[in-house]
């Protein structure tokens, strides 16, 4: 937005066309490459989460095959909607989440929910980055009788590191390409399960009861906790997608890019482990088929989803995270991204992590549209002394209020924490003096000029 002379305010047009690889940086975007198509196809390829089989495979034994596919149709919903709304402000003005965050953390505080955020990237991108380590393995196996995890784990990170140091004009391509193939390989795949198991599955998963209660509805959180990531910093992807998109056109968007991925995923591990009781991913895959060249090909196909969701949805947020806070390049931060991978248990792990990333979303949330009714002063943003400085207590105060609530109803963390952090907050801004600060100006002036914003 500019100050026009007649006292007016218009938004200033972003530029459409391209940047050098690997050009990335924490200021406003202006050059935005991912179209509507695109930026679908973007988000499509870059949500094959590994994890989903795992989470999919949780629900034999609580839910019937009815039951699980709402409840992975209704957290994709939920988070479709999430993502449109927390979007808004990086859409708009693009800036990505680490900038987002500093109205309501302030400059210093901005680290805590950073932080917060790119820890579950690095442990989904080590989980997944050994998965496809895994399939290549095998392939590896079967093909030429050679079996070596580490080095097939040691290659595949340094295709991944270099991969993302193109930055987003390489996720582009990337997110676009593989998305039609990761989706007509899960087509195949649903089916050949379905031929292959019908007979168990009638018996494991139609011909019973299941629940509608506290397990459905934790399993709608299951599979929204697995995203939980991406609402916080979706920002950092809004601001590359071009301008004409309404509130509701973007909820389409990044619901129906999830929803095939996740619907497929989460029932093929359902139906197999309902069916087999196989729980490994790779296992899971591996007894949809029942040939070599089909195996072999469903390996990689595992390998390559594990790269197109890595690099899209774990390797840029925790690469902000280290530009902001120590300011590397964006290509330095990817390599040390890469070395900082680790794996842990998952189902565990989402349902923790979840507890705390729905009071920093509500925080976000409450900040945004009530408090500053979707007006950001982005000068403010981005100077150190200004009065975003330091740390804003009233948002750590709420995310403290909202985990306290979320750990109290562990099985739906996520959506328990939501109105406690966002009443908290509203509260605290409201009365809280050492707060005030904070607060927007009686008539907020948005920045004239781009000059007046750093560059970094």
């Amino acid at each position: 937005m500019t100050n026009t002379s007649d006292g007016h305010e218009r938004e200033l047009a972003p530029v459409v066309g391209s940047k050098a690889a690997g050009e990335e940086s924490l200021a406003p975007q202006q050059v935005r490459i991912m179209g509507r198509t695109s930026y679908l196809l973007a988000w499509m390829g870059g949500c094959v989460s590994i994890g989903t089989f795992t989470m999919g495979s949780s629900l034999v034994g609580d839910l019937n095959l009815l039951q699980a596919t709402l409840a992975i149709a209704i957290g994709c919903l939920v988070i479709g909607i999430a993502l449109a709304i927390n979007g808004a402000a990086g859409y708009k003005y693009g800036i990505p989440f680490m900038v987002q965050v500093r109205s309501a953390f302030g400059l210093t505080g901005s680290r805590v929910p950073g932080l917060i955020r790119a820890v579950p990237a690095l442990v989904w991108y080590g989980f997944q980055s050994w998965i496809g380590a895994g399939a290549l393995n095998a392939v590896s196996a079967t093909l030429l009788g050679f079996d070596n995890l580490v080095l097939y784990f040691i290659l595949f990170q340094g295709l991944q590191i270099a991969l993302s140091a193109f930055g987003f004009k390489g996720i582009k391509w990337l997110e676009n390409i593989g998305a039609v193939f990761i989706l007509a390989a899960l087509i195949y795949m649903f089916v050949s399960v379905i031929n292959r198991y019908g007979q168990e599955i009638t018996a494991s998963l139609v011909d019973v009861d299941g629940t509608w209660g506290m397990p459905f509805w934790g399993a709608t959180m299951l599979f929204l906790g697995i995203y939980a990531t991406m609402m916080l910093n979706v920002s950092d992807y809004a601001r590359e997608h071009t301008k004409g998109s309404g509130a509701g056109l973007l909820v389409t968007i990044y619901s129906m890019s999830i929803l095939p991925v996740t619907l497929f995923m989460g029932l093929i591990g359902v139906m197999v482990s309902g069916a087999t009781g196989v729980v490994d991913p790779i296992k899971v895959f591996a007894n949809a088929v029942d040939n070599t060249p089909l195996l072999v090909i469903t390996l990689l196909f595992i390998a390559f989803a594990q790269v197109t969701t890595n690099v899209l949805n774990n390797v840029v947020p925790p690469t902000y995270v280290l530009m902001d806070v120590f300011k590397l390049s964006f290509r330095t931060s990817t390599v040390i991204v890469g070395v900082l991978a680790v794996a842990a248990g998952l189902q565990i792990f989402v349902q923790t992590y979840s507890a705390f990333l729905g009071p920093i979303f509500a925080v976000m949330v409450v900040d945004y549209y009530v408090i500053r009714r979707r007006r950001l002063e982005l000068a403010k943003l981005y100077d150190p002394s200004g009065s975003y400085r330091g740390v804003n207590y009233a948002a750590l105060v709420a995310v403290a209020v909202g985990v306290g609530a979320a750990f109290a109803f562990s099985e739906v963390s996520w959506y328990a924490s939501l109105v406690p952090a966002g009443l908290t907050y509203w509260l605290l801004m409201r009365g809280w003096s050492a707060c005030r600060r904070f607060l927007p100006e009686e008539t907020p002036a948005v920045v004239a000029d781009k000059a007046e914003i750093p560059t970094a």
